[in-house]
């Protein structure tokens, strides 16, 4: 392999991921060349690959990767250490204007409208970076994306002092929001998942964990399945002007029982939806997320179950389609 040319795990087709030698990119004004150290797989990735593919193919996924900047054609940032906001905004529409980014109405992305983190190298726009600080890890810092959206789910949760928290999903970013609602102030936070091994593994992160949750105790609660059972589950456990924010990615129409439906009026809940985080100088999950891994406030790193060597893309991919291991986060590794 020459320095022109690189490593990266490309989409082709749906269901065609072929871990292959490609160019090198080369970063353009505004730019620069990352190294990439970790990138997770996020369950998004796995429909992505197996199911609806990406914008256009070719295309290297991964949305959620960490990094050494090893070239910077200014000369300012070599050899620093960056996490990447993968959310390309226009920075013309109304949205933008103020900042608000995850609303932006013409958004590219790393990882599924553009190139992103499968791969040795990526370019990437200076002003989506995050610089760490010397004591993050940068295979740990792949999970600032999660981290900051599951920040921004619980900044929408409103958390309050001596609140009972329930969250649904015990992946990777149902246990990061939990803990940033225990950060947040809840007394309690419960943890529901209908998986045994994932319910066993949030109970190492100090949360109560149950199959199903207990009706109408809960001040606040996160949806983050994207499965019908579940919200139904997340309105009957609400207390009387409860909060519930809708997180989970649906993979299909989301229905709610008659009755279930009733009891949003009947208890007088107030319904958030959440898809993404805040990147502005006035609100900013990712520096909060960057800053909580440097003071060991929120336990990223015993996410990572999985670390895989990029080569083993579709073995990885398929393990987790298929569950035939247990995991919460795969992050693909590169050497440095």
């Amino acid at each position: 392999m020459s320095e022109k040319t690189m490593h990266a795990a490309v989409l082709h087709a749906v269901g065609d991921l072929r871990y292959e030698e490609v160019a090198r990119p080369e970063p353009r004004s505004g730019e620069v060349l990352l190294k990439v150290l970790g990138c997770g797989i996020c369950g998004s990735d796995i429909p992505r690959v197996f199911v609806s593919g990406t914008y256009h193919f070719p295309t290297i996924p991964g949305h959620e990767f960490a990094g050494k900047i090893v070239y910077d054609p200014d000369g300012e940032l070599d050899g620093k250490y960056a996490a990447v906001f993968p959310l390309i905004p226009c920075r013309k529409c109304a949205a933008c204007e103020v900042g608000e980014y995850a609303n932006c109405s013409d958004y590219d992305y790393y990882g599924s409208r553009r190139d992103g983190g499968f791969a040795e190298y990526i370019a990437v726009d200076k002003r989506n970076l995050i610089l760490l600080p010397e004591n993050v890890d940068p295979v740990v810092a792949s999970l600032c994306e999660p981290g900051s959206v599951g920040r921004a789910a619980v900044r929408r949760l409103d958390v309050q002092l001596g609140d009972l928290c329930v969250i649904f999903g015990a992946g990777p970013i149902g246990l990061i929001a939990a803990q940033w609602a225990r950060r947040a102030g809840a007394s309690k936070v419960r943890v529901v998942d209908i998986s045994d091994e994932k319910l066993a593994f949030a109970e190492k992160f100090g949360f109560e964990a149950y199959d199903q949750a207990r009706d109408g105790l809960a001040d606040c609660v996160l949806e983050g399945t994207g499965a019908s059972p579940a919200l139904a589950n997340c309105v009957l456990s609400l207390k009387n002007h409860g909060r519930l924010v809708l997180m989970g990615n649906p993979g299909r129409d989301m229905t709610l029982p008659q009755k279930v439906y009733s009891q949003i009026l009947r208890r007088e809940l107030s319904i958030f939806g959440t898809w993404n985080s805040s990147f502005n100088s006035v609100t900013n999950d990712w520096t909060a997320t960057v800053a909580a891994m440097a003071d060991g406030s929120i336990n990223y790193a015993d996410l990572i179950t999985h670390r895989v060597d990029l080569f083993d893309c579709n073995r990885a991919l398929t393990m987790m389609r298929d569950k035939t291991e247990f995991f919460t986060k795969v992050t693909f590794v590169n050497p440095e």
